[in-house]
C-alpha cells in the first residue's frame, strides 16, 4: 500500500498546511479545514519497558558489533543490580550458580574471542586507531577463528595481523614496526601472519600508498603545508616513472619529505626524518639520491641549500 501525501487544501486550494503531530492531523492555515486526520506516525517510538520506570528513552539496545564476542546480541543471567534485589540466601546462591554455568557452557570460540578482542581493543587504543578500523579488524579476527586459522599461532600475532590488514584496507598508515611495538610481537611474525590470514580469507589489499604517510611525518617534523604538498607532488612524479615500485612506502615517503624540506628551506637532518619514519639513515640517503637524480631536482635543491 502506497502512502500519498496531500500537498494542498481541497477546499481553498492553499498549500500552506500545518502538521499537528500530537493529534495526527494536517490543518489548512488559510481556512482551518482538517485536511487529513488519524495520521500514522512513522517516526521512532520512544518507549521503554525496563524496570527503571521509563526514565531512559532508549528504544533498542546497542548496535551489533564484532568487537564483542557475541556481537552484542547475547544475553546474561542477570546483572549485579539484580543480585541486591534477591531476598533469600538460596536465591542468591542460585543466581551465582546460573551465571557460573553460563560461562562454563560457552564454546571454545567464544572464550577465545573474549580474550582476543580485549587484546585487540588495547592495541587499537595504543595506536589511536579509528573505530572503523577496530570494527574491521575484529571482523577479520572472528572469521579467522571460525575457520580455524588461529591454531598453531599465538593469539597476539593473529590480532596484530588482523589490525594491520584493517589498517591497510582503510588506508590508515601504520607500519609493521609500530604494530610490533604495540603488540609486543616481532615484525616478521606479524607480517607472516598477516599474509597467511589475508590469503586464506581471500582479502584483497592494494599496495600501500606512500602519500598516506606524508601527513603523519610532516606533523611530527613540524613542516609547513607547502612542504607537505610539494612532497606529495614529488611522490606522484616518482610513481609516474615507476620509481616507487619495489621500494618500502615509508622510506620513499620520508625521502620525498626530506627533499621537499630542503627545497622550501625547512631543513631537517636525515637522522630526524629517519627517526620519525622508522627507517635507517641509509634508506633515506639512497631514496634521496634516486629522487633528485631521476626527477632532476638537483639544481632546485642546491639552490635552496645556499640560502
Amino acid at each position: 500500500m502506497r502512502r500519498t501525501t496531500i500537498s494542498e487544501c481541497p477546499d481553498c486550494g492553499s498549500k500552506d498546511l500545518r502538521k499537528d503531530r500530537e493529534k495526527g492531523e494536517v490543518i489548512c492555515k488559510e481556512c482551518g479545514l482538517v485536511v487529513e486526520e488519524k495520521m500514522v506516525d512513522f517516526s521512532q517510538e520512544w518507549r521503554d519497558f525496563s524496570d527503571d520506570g521509563g526514565e531512559s528513552k532508549r528504544r533498542t539496545g546497542a548496535p551489533s558489533t564484532y568487537t564483542q564476542f557475541d556481537q552484542g546480541l547475547g544475553t546474561e543471567v542477570g546483572t549485579t543490580s539484580d543480585f541486591y534485589k534477591l531476598g533469600s540466601e538460596g536465591a542468591k546462591d542460585k543466581f551465582f550458580r546460573l551465571r557460573k554455568w553460563q560461562y562454563r557452557i560457552s564454546t571454545a570460540i567464544e572464550r577465545n574471542l573474549k580474550v582476543a578482542l580485549a587484546e585487540l581493543k588495547r592495541v587499537s587504543s595504543f595506536l589511536k586507531l579509528p573505530k572503523s578500523v577496530e570494527e574491521e579488524s575484529a571482523r577479520i579476527y572472528t572469521m579467522a577463528v571460525q575457520k580455524g586459522l588461529v591454531r598453531g599461532r599465538s593469539m597476539e600475532s593473529v590480532v596484530a595481523g588482523a589490525l594491520y590488514a584493517a589498517c591497510r584496507r582503510h588506508e590508515v598508515p601504520r607500519t609493521l614496526d609500530e604494530m610490533g611495538e604495540a603488540s609486543g610481537i616481532e615484525k616478521k611474525e606479524i607480517g607472516r601472519t598477516y599474509r597467511f590470514v589475508t590469503r586464506e580469507l581471500g582479502i584483497n589489499i592494494l599496495p600501500s600508498n606512500p602519500a598516506d604517510y606524508i601527513p603523519r611525518f610532516a606533523s611530527a617534523l613540524n613542516l609547513s603545508a607547502e612542504t607537505q604538498s610539494r612532497s606529495v607532488e614529488i611522490l606522484e612524479q616518482a610513481r609516474d616513472i615507476e620509481l616507487t615500485s619495489g621500494r618500502g612506502p615509508t622510506g620513499i615517503a620520508a625521502a620525498a619529505l626530506y627533499v621537499s624540506s630542503l627545497i622550501h628551506g625547512e631543513k631537517r637532518t636525515q637522522r630526524e626524518v629517519a627517526d620519525v619514519a622508522g627507517v635507517t639513515e641509509v634508506t633515506i640517503r639512497n631514496r634521496y639520491k634516486e629522487l633528485i637524480k631521476k626527477l632532476k631536482l638537483t639544481k632546485e635543491v642546491e639552490k635552496n641549500k645556499k640560502k
